[in-house]
């Protein structure tokens, strides 16, 4: 059984939302096809579809937020892989049982109508991973 069913998204977090839609548009040769303000991260995402895949780009709208913090420790650029699964809290069961270091118990409401957890970097070789189930 597979427990986790493919890349659901890159996440890259960027300092100009707007600048950064351009950028990717013209890199990807498609527009976003969604942009949303999760307030519970203090973030505005834009998605791009890539084939099977998508582009999550992250705008801080705080700098005290997730990503505003990331940006100015790190500067921009990749901030997580996002697995899709099909039962988040039974995969995350099973990566705490694993050993990983389970950042949220329980799922959160994410942006592109998902529940979404994080797994630490500490336990990832640095890469925070995002895991991703769609709200029915």
């Amino acid at each position: 059984m597979n427990h986790i069913n493919k890349i659901e998204h890159l996440g890259i977090a960027v300092k100009d939302i707007e600048q950064a839609n351009t950028i990717y548009e013209q890199l990807l040769g498609v527009a976003p096809y969604k942009q949303e303000a999760v307030e519970s991260e203090a973030v505005v995402t834009s998605f791009f579809k890539v084939g099977e895949s998508k582009i999550e780009l992250l705008g801080s709208t705080s700098e005290d937020g997730p990503i505003g913090k990331f940006i100015a420790k790190k500067g921009e650029g990749i901030h997580h892989i996002a697995f899709a699964v099909d039962d988040i809290e039974k995969e995350l069961d099973r990566l705490e049982k694993e050993g990983f270091n389970i950042i949220n118990k329980t799922p959160k409401r994410g942006a592109d109508n998902k529940l979404v957890a994080f797994v630490h970097p500490k336990s990832t070789n640095g890469v925070l991973v995002e895991l991703c189930q769609d709200i029915n």
